[in-house]
């Protein structure tokens, strides 16, 4: 009688980056259930980009000097840019903000003890972040068509330059939640993370090219907003959108608008997910 040998099959070990993209799609949806289900979140998130077009529009416009012209007109078209940029960053804080809410409330403990890949929580966070920021931007764009913008009125553009134009800002916006992530995770409350993730921002949207034209400043300060991250994907935004933008300079970001935008927001997306998820690894509630 011969012998009968066992085989025990073992189970392959789970592919890293398919495990980490299956927990990260988890924690986005319980994100995005979450916000579902408190839709004051999201009115009061596009209350204030609306605000900004409104006021902007008829408040300044006229009053702007773009290149050499003082049309409202084309200040409307050259401002919309920096308007959907402005946006796209400014969720950063509600980003650092909610991260710390979870922090504060320990669920990032609970998380942490899980067998989940490491970042998935950030990740899904902030892909959870994307998505209320692309809905925000799509009825933005509502507004500002309402208001009177319009592309291609400086150039001709397609809808694939366009939607190119959109993914750059989005692009942009994810970049900038990861740095919200990082202060989430840094601070101790998310009223803590609210102004700290506030502060830098304005700095960072206003001396740039977002609601004036650049060659009106003094040269130090030109020079800065010129090498801004913020200001390359507003140009190259204008630039796709076929809308009237800044006068010639010689600032290689400025020249070469949509490879700046690129080159910087993976930059800061690589940065700052390294520093986030290594502050994951170490913070405590």
């Amino acid at each position: 009688m011969s012998a009968v040998t066992d085989t025990v099959r073992v189970a392959p070990a789970a592919n890293p980056v398919s495990q980490s993209i299956r927990d990260s799609m988890v924690v986005a949806k319980r994100n995005l259930i979450r916000m579902s289900r408190i839709p004051e979140m999201i009115i009061y998130g596009l209350i204030q980009p609306i605000m900004f077009v409104v006021l902007f529009t008829y408040v300044f416009g006229g009053s702007m000097q773009i290149g050499s012209s003082t049309s409202a007109v084309d200040y409307k078209n050259f401002l919309m840019a920096g308007i959907f940029a402005q946006t796209v960053t400014f969720a950063t804080a509600s980003s650092g903000a909610g991260i710390a809410d979870d922090m504060h409330k320990g669920l990032i403990d609970r998380f942490r003890s899980l067998p989940m890949a490491r970042g998935a929580v950030l990740t899904g966070r902030t892909l959870a972040d994307s998505v209320q920021t692309a809905l925000t931007l799509v009825v933005l764009a509502v507004v500002a068509l309402l208001v009177g913008w319009r592309v291609g009125s400086d150039g001709d553009t397609n809808l694939g330059k366009v939607l190119g134009a959109f993914g750059l800002l989005l692009l942009l916006g994810y970049a900038f939640t990861w740095i919200g992530a990082l202060i989430g995770m840094s601070v101790r409350t998310p009223e803590a993370a609210t102004s700290s993730g506030l502060i830098w921002l304005f700095p960072v949207t206003f001396i740039s090219n977002a609601f004036v034209d650049t060659s009106h400043m003094t040269p130090w300060l030109r020079h800065i907003a010129e090498w801004n991250p913020f200001s390359a994907t507003v140009q190259a935004s204008r630039v796709l959108f076929g809308n009237p933008g800044q006068s010639q300079s010689d600032a290689w970001p400025m020249q070469h608008p949509v490879w700046a935008s690129l080159i910087y927001s993976i930059l800061i997306l690589v940065v700052f997910r390294t520093l986030a998820v290594r502050k994951y690894r170490s913070a405590t509630a």
